[in-house]
């Protein structure tokens, strides 16, 4: 089948799905759909037909386009339409992670698998009520437990919704922790004497004070006060 015949059968496919679908389960419908063919679609004609399809969906005339999000394609509201498309979703769409809830999921997302005690141990305080939120949104899963420390704790990791919910793919699209700490400028701290002025005239002035002491090579401070006499 040629290209421009497979792409409105993907974008009906994406369009259709209740959850990102990849590109190989693409290939699987479109094969089961078009059985009766001699030629089996490939995993390669589906891929180019999705460039295509990416492409087209980019251009300005279009409110929304087709793109990878939580491992799969999707069709997505353009960014600039958010407050639109909002009203429709009511609070379920507006609602924030709170910063107890983001804190937890940032510490899952880079140390998974971990376990509670693991996270609670990083933050400082119990961590019972930021878990059981982000299970509930589904933002993270119980993944197992953790077979090397007693009692065998459950370890969470996060989940397909997750990567959704952030428009990423999988976890190695998260800013890497140097690349977020770089952009923190540390500014140096600015030391200011505070005795009052008085205080300082009978102190002597900094000039006075670097005239009568001085370092040596090894460090120590040489009192040339000394000398003088």
């Amino acid at each position: 089948m040629e290209i421009t015949n497979l792409i409105p059968h993907i974008e009906s496919l994406i369009f259709a799905a209740d959850k990102p679908v990849t590109s190989l389960e693409i290939t699987d419908l479109l094969n089961n759909a078009f059985g009766f063919m001699e030629d089996k679609i490939t995993l390669d004609q589906v891929e180019s037909a999705l460039e295509g399809i990416v492409e087209k969906y980019n251009s300005e005339f279009y409110p929304f386009h087709v793109r990878m999000s939580g491992g799969g394609w999707q069709f997505l509201t353009k960014k600039d339409f958010h407050k639109t498309v909002a009203q429709l979703n009511g609070e379920k769409f507006l609602k924030r992670l709170s910063a107890a809830s983001l804190e937890t999921l940032a510490i899952i997302a880079y140390k998974q698998p971990v376990t509670k005690g693991e996270i609670e141990a990083i933050r400082g305080v119990s961590s019972d009520y930021a878990v059981q939120k982000l299970l509930e949104k589904d933002l993270i899963i119980i993944s197992g437990r953790n077979e090397k420390l007693p009692g065998h704790p459950l370890v969470y990791s996060t989940s397909k919704n997750f990567m959704d919910y952030f428009g990423i793919n999988n976890s190695e699209d998260l800013p890497k922790i140097k690349e977020v700490l770089a952009e923190q400028l540390v500014e140096p701290t600015v030391i200011k004497d505070t005795l009052p002025e008085e205080e300082l005239k009978s102190e002597g002035t900094a000039e006075d004070d670097e005239a009568l002491l001085s370092v040596a090579e090894n460090g120590e401070l040489i009192d040339n006060s000394e000398e003088e006499q």
